[in-house]
C-alpha cells in the first residue's frame, strides 16, 4: 500500500466499534503488551509469529506498544532519492536500515518514541485499510490533545501532523494487511532525538519537518504515560477490553516461547485518564 492507498479520505461513516457500543455488545478481548527497548528484528519477527497465530485465531487481538533501538526502515515505496543509500547512510550515521514489508518509504526509530504494532483481524473493525489508518490517526490525535498539543490530519499524507502554514509531522504510520490481520503501525515522537531525520527525505515527503512532544511543550512527557494513553485510547477507538497485560518482566519468555500463556493481572490502575 502507497501512501495515497492509506491517506485517501473515505465518506463519514459509523464505524464498527461506534455501532458495538450503541447496540451495546460488550467489548472485544485484547491482549496488551507493554515493553521496554526491543532490537526491530526481534519485533519484527514476533509481529509474524503473532499475525499466524491471530490468523488462526489461536490468540486474542494484541497491541504491541515499545521503543526501538536507532533503526532506518525502508518500507515498499521508498525511491533513491529519498535516501543516500544503505551503505551510505549506515556510515554517515553509525544506524542500521532494515528493508520491510510494510508500506510506505523510509522513516527513522529510536529511543523516545512510542512504536505502535496492533495486530487485529482488520474485518472485525474497519471496512479497509483507509479507514484503519485513520482510526489509528485519531487514537494519536487524541493522546496528543491530552498534553495540550493539536494534530491534523493532512490530505493523502498518512500520519499526524502540527502546525498550520508548515506543518511538521510528529507521528508517522505504515502498515501491512496479511491473512487479513494487521502488522507493522505506529510511531509517535515523544522525546526522540530528531538529527537522523535529516539524512533522509522522511516517509518520502519533501521539505517534510519532523518534530516531538518534548520540542514542542518544552519538556519531556513521560514515554509510560503516554504509552498508556494511547493504549486507552486505543481500546476506546477499537471497542476493546485488555484481559491480559504482558509487561517487560514477561516479554522475554513470550519471545522465547511465542503465544505462550500471558499471565493476567488488574489493568484499571494503570490506564487512569491523564490529570
Amino acid at each position: 500500500m502507497t501512501p495515497d492507498h492509506l491517506a485517501q479520505t473515505e465518506p463519514a461513516h459509523p464505524s464498527i466499534s461506534s455501532k458495538q457500543r450503541e447496540s451495546g455488545e460488550a467489548p472485544q478481548t485484547g491482549t496488551l503488551v507493554l515493553c521496554e527497548r526491543l532490537p526491530y528484528e526481534e519485533a519484527w519477527s514476533l509481529q509474524r509469529t503473532c499475525r499466524t497465530e491471530r490468523a488462526a485465531d489461536r490468540c486474542h487481538d494484541l497491541l504491541l506498544l515499545m521503543e526501538h533501538p536507532p533503526v532506518f526502515t525502508a518500507g515498499r515505496t521508498t525511491q533513491d532519492h529519498h535516501w543516500p543509500g544503505e551503505e551510505q547512510l549506515t556510515q554517515q550515521t553509525g544506524i542500521p536500515v532494515i528493508q520491510t514489508e510494510r508500506g510506505g518509504s523510509i522513516t527513522y526509530h529510536g529511543p523516545g518514541q512510542v512504536i505502535g504494532y496492533p495486530i487485529l483481524r482488520l474485518s472485525d473493525y474497519c471496512a479497509g485499510p483507509k479507514a484503519y489508518v485513520q482510526r489509528l490517526e485519531d487514537i494519536l490525535i487524541a493522546t496528543l490533545a491530552e498534553w495540550g498539543v493539536a494534530g491534523h490530519r493532512r490530505d493523502r499524507l498518512p500520519g499526524v501532523w502540527v502546525g498550520g502554514d508548515s506543518p511538521s509531522k510528529i507521528a508517522s504510520i505504515g502498515v501491512r494487511i496479511s491473512q487479513g490481520v494487521t502488522t507493522h503501525g505506529f510511531a509517535l515522537n515523544v522525546s526522540l532525538d530528531l538529527t537522523p531525520f535529516s539524512h533522509i527525505v522522511p516517509c518520502g515527503i519533501a521539505d517534510c519537518p519532523v518534530t516531538s512532544m518534548a520540542a514542542l511543550l518544552g519538556t519531556a512527557p513521560e514515554l509510560s504515560a503516554v504509552q498508556q494513553r494511547i493504549a486507552a485510547n486505543f481500546a476506546e477507538r477499537f471497542h476493546l477490553t485488555w484481559a491480559e497485560i504482558v509487561g517487560p518482566e514477561r516479554f522475554t519468555s513470550l519471545v522465547e516461547h511465542p503465544m505462550a500463556p500471558l499471565m493476567t493481572r488488574p489493568i484499571k490502575a494503570q490506564f487512569n485518564r491523564k490529570e
